[in-house]
């Protein structure tokens, strides 16, 4: 099974899965149709008359077999999305009986893996974390009601010979032998495709569950037995779907309630907040890298004391120890110079954030790769390891006096507290890179800038809290303050740090969760609610999201959009 930041709950397709929620995707069947065309290998198989699909719950000698299995049933996926050896032995050492393989003269060509929880029924979603206790199957509870398909896949060698119909006879006798109440998972609607902008998802569902239209992946599933709960969005990445996912159920018809004497308690829903600090960084002379660097133990240590989770620091504050320099230096020459200073700036941070188990955003330092100049943004985290995300738009100025060249990643960071995303200044002033973050699932975006005056900060502000009511996600913004004389490229800055959020009912008016007094050095501290967001991101008076004119224009990325499980 996929690593749950980027993968599927039920993978039976090629669609990947994404987060703010950290999406789970969706369970394909494969029905076994009699004129339905082989892969040339299984078409051997049934010719020599070789055919001898088992299925059975695999071990722990399975398991390196079982990776092989999901690899190959899906090739598509990026290294880091795979699960390792280790995880797969937490789900067996959980509920063995629910692991299960489907082999083919001793070939392991399918596996499916799932776990017993006891869920709410109210109208609010689980996440693919939250479920499966983020991949290890920890939440497993054998006194729950409900089978919960975790992943299932077939190598795509073999499909088509019936051993996806196999496993879920096999979890449908399973759920029967537990006495459970059903069985849930989650499904596309690649057809919607065609329709969109015509009728929204909710009519075309509606649609296909009566039979007016059909939907291939859809109509599989209810002549499987399920029953359509609810329509979902941004569960997982799917093209062909638009993103839309269903929720399903398949009750168990020998379900036996009054055998459970005892209720078991639902899973509750964890209410999800973090807390952030930004800091208004002062440029001012100084005269030793000392002097820096206790300025910048200052910042670590207020968020710390306030009991932050996150620091944002701004973009390029490192251009302080310009002053260290002589003044006379070509910026070329200076930034580059600065660069050079990357490995104490590096230590520094790596260091204050495993002392103050605090993740920090570092601003963003110069950083030369292949004899070329990049402005790279740096998250610290609690465990030592560092992450980066480059400047993708670079203004005119850095271009001509920095000689500063554009990055080509657009990432997202998995935290164990909130799916993140970094930009750079100007990166903000263009809004697919934030679209194409909240659809790998970002909820907060952070942004490093610097400011020289009014009308740029303006021009940042404005646009960073049009993408956080455009994307209903949180944006929190992070500048610098005060002059430095001596530095040509660094006479005056103008910065303001501020937390803005999306603008209806549930969000603090103007859409603004906090705001800093401006040019001053202090800090912005403010709380955001990881949990509402995902709710109003479905109730909310407007839905920017799921109204989209999916017919009209689309945003899509060139490259993938790097979704990184950090720790």
């Amino acid at each position: 099974m996929p690593k749950p930041d980027t993968s599927a709950t039920e993978n039976g397709n090629t669609s990947r899965a994404k987060a703010p929620r950290e999406k789970v995707a969706p369970e394909v069947l494969v029905p076994l149709t009699p004129d339905a065309p082989l892969p040339p290998r299984a078409a051997e198989a049934r010719r020599k008359k070789r055919l001898r699909i088992k299925v059975r719950t695999w071990t722990l000698e399975d398991i390196p077999d079982v990776i092989a299995c999901h690899r190959a049933s899906y090739p598509e996926y990026d290294e880091e999305a795979y699960y390792t050896a280790r995880y797969y032995e937490m789900q067996w050492a959980a509920f063995p009986e629910g692991q299960m393989l489907a082999e083919l003269d001793g070939k392991v060509v399918g596996y499916a893996t799932s776990l017993i929880v006891q869920l709410e029924d109210d109208a609010h979603t689980y996440t693919y974390e939250e479920i499966t206790g983020g991949g290890t199957f920890a939440t497993h509870d054998p006194s729950g009601d409900t089978l919960y398909g975790a992943d299932i896949g077939v190598d795509l060698s073999y499909r088509g010979l019936g051993a996806s119909v196999m496993l879920y006879e096999a979890r449908k006798k399973l759920m029967q032998r537990y006495n459970l109440r059903r069985m849930v998972a989650y499904g596309r609607i690649p057809g919607y495709n065609e329709y969109a902008g015509k009728m929204t998802a909710e009519e075309y569902l509606d649609k296909v569950v009566k039979g007016e239209l059909s939907d291939p992946s859809l109509r599989a599933h209810l002549r499987a037995g399920y029953t359509v709960k609810r329509l979902m969005l941004d569960f997982l990445w799917d093209n062909s779907s638009l993103n839309y996912s269903t929720l399903l159920e398949m009750p168990n018809p020998y379900y036996q309630p009054q055998k459970r004497k005892i209720a078991a308690a639902p899973l509750q829903r964890v209410v999800r907040k973090v807390r952030i600090c930004a800091a208004q960084y002062q440029m001012r002379i100084i005269q030793s890298w000392e002097e820096f660097q206790r300025t910048v133990e200052f910042f670590v240590d207020t968020a710390n004391t306030y009991h932050s989770h996150f620091l944002l620091m701004p973009e390029l504050f490192t251009a302080q120890l310009f002053t260290l320099m002589p003044s006379d230096l070509e910026p070329r020459v200076a930034i580059r110079r600065l660069a050079e200073m990357g490995d104490r700036y590096v230590e520094l941070f790596q260091r204050l954030a495993q002392e103050n188990g605090i993740y920090i955003i570092g601003g963003s330092h110069p950083v030369i790769r292949e004899g070329e100049v990049y402005n790279v943004a740096h998250l610290f985290t609690p465990t030592g390891n560092i992450y980066t995300q480059d400047a993708l738009h670079i203004p005119p100025a850095e271009r001509t006096e920095f000689d500063i060249e554009p990055g080509d990643d657009i990432r997202v960071f998995d935290t164990p507290l909130a799916r993140i995303g970094i930009q750079v200044s100007y990166d903000v002033e263009f809004p697919e890179m934030s679209r194409l973050q909240t659809l790998a699932g970002a909820e907060v975006i952070f942004i490093p800038y610097s400011t020289d005056e009014r009308k740029a900060y303006d021009r940042l502000r404005i646009t960073a809290q049009a993408r956080a009511v455009e994307n209903f996600i949180y944006t929190v913004i992070a500048g610098n303050v005060g002059n430095l004389p001596t530095t040509r490229n660094y006479l005056i800055n103008y910065g303001r740090a501020a937390v803005f959020t999306p603008s209806d009912f549930a969000f603090p008016p103007l859409a603004i969760a906090g705001e800093s007094d401006a040019n001053v050095e202090t800090v912005l501290i403010v709380d955001l609610d990881l949990t509402s967001l995902a709710q109003q991101r479905d109730v909310a008076s407007v839905r920017h999201l799921y109204d989209r004119r999916l017919d009209l224009y689309d945003v899509r990325a060139k490259r993938t959009v790097k979704v990184i499980r950090t720790e």
